[in-house]
């Protein structure tokens, strides 16, 4: 945690502790230092991930953390950068960053905290919100059928996207070391849990 100036607050149970691990282990076993990494986020429940990793970090608008990510890299492309969403933050208000950052292949880390809903703001219907699924703003069910991130990055370009669980500790520590030695724009969406919220 940065100069411990924050106490971790996310629910117990919430994927995001294991994400904020895997981001943590996959510099750890690369040999990034904190002078030579940047993280930058978004609003949401994983807008915090930047103030528990030592280093250089930004917590920035909703929906922003890739045009910010963006102008970082091509300030200093020594760098290695890592914007961190989720689904509502991602690809709700920053879709349109989403799918240009795909277009352009800047060489830059997307990771998509993908809880299906707009965790932070106690459980609405995201993007990702499986058909069927009660939220306070879908308490019938949700009518609208979710997009898949990685059918539509690809389908914008994206080079490298793929697919974790946030459960599946191993596997996504090495999908976000596979992204961050990918030459280019690499996108990874994990599945996880949201224990407050979440109850399909």
């Amino acid at each position: 945690m940065r100069h411990k100036m924050n106490e971790i607050q996310w629910c117990p149970g919430c994927g995001d502790f294991l994400i904020l691990m895997a981001v943590k282990n996959a510099f750890k076993n690369l040999g990034i230092e904190s002078k030579d990494r940047v993280v930058v986020t978004g609003i949401g429940c994983s807008g915090k991930l930047s103030q528990y990793i030592d280093g250089y970090a930004a917590e920035t608008l909703h929906g922003r953390s890739i045009p910010f990510a963006t102008g970082v890299k091509l300030a200093n492309p020594r760098l290695t950068v890592v914007a961190i969403g989720w689904d509502g933050d991602g690809y709700g208000i920053g879709l349109g960053h989403f799918l240009h950052a795909c277009r352009r292949d800047i060489d830059i880390v997307y990771i998509v905290c993908d809880n299906e809903n707009y965790g932070l703001t106690t459980g609405q219907a995201s993007p990702t919100t499986p058909v069927g699924a009660k939220t306070k703003t879908t308490p019938k069910g949700c009518q609208i059928s979710p997009f898949d991130p990685i059918a539509l990055a690809k389908s914008a370009g994206a080079t490298f996207s793929e697919r974790a669980e946030s459960k599946d500790f191993k596997w996504l520590t090495a999908k976000i070391e596979e992204a961050i030695q990918h030459p280019g724009f690499a996108h990874i969406d994990v599945l996880q849990d949201c224990p407050s919220f979440k109850r399909w």
